[in-house]
């Protein structure tokens, strides 16, 4: 199965389009074994999901351990749930050839998110997995985004959406999608408007202040569906007890409920 055909069943299946970063900081959790955490929270969670999405830094930053950490954390989630390698990687093309082995046949990964400022030949390597997902940073939540991504290239449109212009041309195998922030709803709006089939990866709700009712009318396509909104800190750190996998499940499931209360209003309205 494919990874957009994965996604599809997990996000109807359970009634979501609410993606949970699995992203330990152990500065922000609570006293708990860091692999326990994830298997906490994934217990607590996955009825009410359509992917999780590993940010790879938390993990790097833990050395060895970190990586055993995230090898068991992919083996834990329920296979039939789509897992996001938050990678953001980019570079000459046999690198990211490499990068791309490590991604999606190493670890396991049913898509990822990459770089795509080095060009095709950076690109490429993701593409040709075909039944993956590739995830390619387009207008990014944060603050800084716009000190490249909002320059006017020759043709008088910004630099994000000649991204989103060339991620589309790149489309060939219908598996890639693109990175666009909540943090940036006209921008949001803008690249559906580009790309209206394609899957988009949201991030920026809660913590980066993002606003879901935007992120859902502009983010989604034409039938509600083709966007993960992926929200980390607001899930995984709503308590520092031992309550916080309960806690956990209380703001997904509450997020997930508006999610679908804003996609019945948008239905009612049309």
């Amino acid at each position: 199965m494919n990874f957009t055909d994965k996604l599809f069943n997990t996000s109807r299946k359970n009634r979501s389009l609410l993606c949970i970063g699995l992203d330990p900081d152990p500065e922000l959790m609570p006293k708990a074994n860091i692999l326990e955490f994830n298997r906490a929270i994934i217990d607590a969670t996955h009825d009410l999901v359509c992917a999780y999405k590993p940010n790879l830094a938390f993990y790097e930053a833990l050395g060895m351990e970190g990586f055993t950490i995230l090898e068991k954390t992919i083996e834990y989630i329920p296979g039939d749930i789509p897992i996001i390698g938050d990678a953001k990687r980019g570079d000459i093309g046999n690198t990211a050839k490499a990068y791309a082995k490590a991604l999606f046949s190493t670890f396991g990964f049913d898509a990822a998110t990459i770089n795509p400022y080095l060009g095709f030949d950076s690109v490429e390597p993701f593409i040709s997995y075909r039944d993956k997902g590739i995830f390619t940073l387009c207008r990014t939540s944060n603050k800084g985004a716009s000190d490249f991504q909002d320059l006017p290239c020759p043709s008088g449109s910004p630099l994000y959406e000649v991204v989103a212009q060339k991620a589309k041309q790149w489309n060939v195998y219908g598996n890639i999608g693109l990175v666009v922030g909540a943090t940036y709803p006209e921008e949001l709006k803008k690249v559906r408007s580009i790309c209206p089939e394609m899957p988009l990866l949201i991030p920026g709700i809660g913590a980066q202040g993002g606003d879901l009712a935007s992120a859902v009318n502009y983010g989604t396509d034409a039938q509600g569906e083709k966007a993960i909104i992926a929200i980390s800190r607001q899930i995984l750190y709503a308590s520092k007890e031992k309550d916080f996998a309960l806690a956990a499940r209380n703001v997904a499931e509450k997020i997930r409920n508006q999610i679908n209360s804003y996609l019945a209003s948008r239905q009612r309205a049309k």
